[in-house]
């Protein structure tokens, strides 16, 4: 029974929880979005850059 209440607790606890980050939470600016699409963008090229060098370096040293 009271492996029954912890549950129901901490699923009550998470739900209040999320209920105040939702009412902190607000729509990013036009400026915040841009901004975070930007840098998402760029950490794609990254990573695929990094990929592509490492593939051709697999494929350089006769590993594919």
């Amino acid at each position: 029974m009271a492996e029954k209440r912890s549950w129901v607790h901490k699923f009550s606890k998470f739900l209040s929880d999320a209920k105040r980050i939702l009412r902190l939470a607000r729509k990013p600016t036009k400026k915040e979005y841009l901004m975070i699409a930007k840098i998402t963008g760029l950490g794609m090229i990254i990573i695929g850059l990094i990929g592509m060098t490492i593939k051709l370096i697999a494929m350089y040293i006769g590993l594919e």
